[in-house]
């Protein structure tokens, strides 16, 4: 199992970056991560700068961690991707069509699997997904449940219990 460190991970960006200005052949995962960072400019400060790989991205720090950002639509489109678990292509696709597009559906998903994180991370316990899953009052998608893919849809987008 892959599992390479904050650094690592802010590093591979970088480079990717760095390899899609000087129009480098790219490997499979450098290609994905080039489509979503070529979709994100607003951070190409941070991908030119080696250094940022040790930056402050915390919250007090009052700047997003854009690595973070895309490191989560990495890990979306790899699961829509091999439908894993079963039934999430379908769900997620559901979501882009009521988004409007599949960069806004990742981004509803993103805001849902943040507070989640956010709340497990404040709380000390396990990310709580049944929980997500009846706080989320958008059309999220409220993640993976025993296997399950889950999308509530509501006429109120935007808006989740805090």
């Amino acid at each position: 199992m892959f599992n390479p460190t904050k650094e690592e991970v802010r590093h591979f960006f970088c480079e990717v970056w760095r390899k899609s200005q000087i129009d480098a052949v790219l490997t499979p995962l450098e290609a994905i991560a080039c489509d979503w960072m070529l979709q994100h400019t607003e951070y190409a400060n941070d991908f030119n700068n080696i250094e940022a790989a040790t930056a402050d991205y915390s919250i007090d720090a009052g700047k997003s961690n854009p690595f973070l950002h895309l490191s989560m639509h990495l890990s979306i489109a790899e699961q829509i991707s091999i439908d894993q678990p079963a039934g999430i292509r379908d769900a997620f696709q559901a979501l882009a069509t009521r988004c409007g597009s599949e960069h806004d559906a990742h981004h509803e998903i993103m805001e849902c699997l943040g507070q989640m994180l956010w709340t497990a991370q404040r709380s000390g316990l396990p990310p709580d997904y049944v929980q997500t899953k009846r706080k989320a009052r958008t059309y999220v998608l409220a993640f993976f449940i025993r296997g399950t893919a889950y999308l509530r849809l509501t006429s109120d987008p935007g808006k989740l219990d805090r």
